[in-house]
């Protein structure tokens, strides 16, 4: 699917080629997924064009279906973002052994210990 949704934004001009998405593969009909009507009536008027390019790049396309899904932009893939971890100095070590030291027993102290334990290394 990925590689056929590839072949069909190389056909799209580079606008609607970021918003477009394969939501379907079935025999020989294909159908493009867009987030507003805009952007399905120029897929409409493009149809032809990309099934004909399609056909030229080897695939058993006859027929392209167009469907508007509001919230496609939002649905996209997100990336996870690089961890920015600072490791800890002595000075903040020993202060979170010193809030350690004055909790009660329970999940908070647990959690402040295994810091402790994570940071010296141990």
């Amino acid at each position: 699917m990925l590689s056929i949704e590839d072949a069909v934004r190389q056909a799209m001009p580079n606008a609607l080629a970021s918003v477009c998405r394969v939501a379907r593969i079935d025999r020989q009909r294909i159908t493009l997924a867009v987030p507003s009507a805009a952007y399905a009536s120029r897929l409409r008027q493009l149809a032809p064009r990309i099934v004909d390019l399609l056909k030229q790049s080897g695939w058993n396309v006859s027929e392209i279906g167009v469907r508007v899904q509001a919230g496609l932009l939002q649905a996209g893939t997100k990336t996870p973002r690089a961890k920015e971890a600072l490791p800890l100095d002595e000075g903040a070590i020993q202060a979170f052994e010193a809030l350690h030291q004055s909790l009660r027993p329970g999940p908070l102290s647990e959690a402040v210990a295994r810091l402790v334990k994570r940071h010296r290394g141990g």
